[in-house]
């Protein structure tokens, strides 16, 4: 039976799941200015691609908060941004 309660991602935990989403966040970066330039700035790829990278910088913001709570006395800054 799974806990209710599942541990927290350990430090390795976070510094690979990080380095992950730091990744695919640059990629899509990428891929944004790539659809902008074809498309132009107001096409609705391109608009898509801005929300889907606004998107990941939360999600990064969130992760870095909850590696901070998660790795409690550990100084996560930077696994996730």
């Amino acid at each position: 039976m799974a806990a209710e309660f599942p541990l927290p991602f350990t430090l390795e935990e976070h510094r690979e799941l990080g380095q992950e989403i730091r990744h695919t966040a640059a990629r899509f970066r990428e891929l944004k200015d790539l659809v902008t330039g074809v498309y132009g700035r107001n096409s609705l790829a391109a608009f898509d691609f801005e929300k889907v990278v606004e998107t990941f910088e939360r999600l990064q913001e969130d992760m870095e908060t909850q590696a901070a709570h998660d790795l409690a006395g550990a100084r996560p800054d930077g696994l996730y941004r």
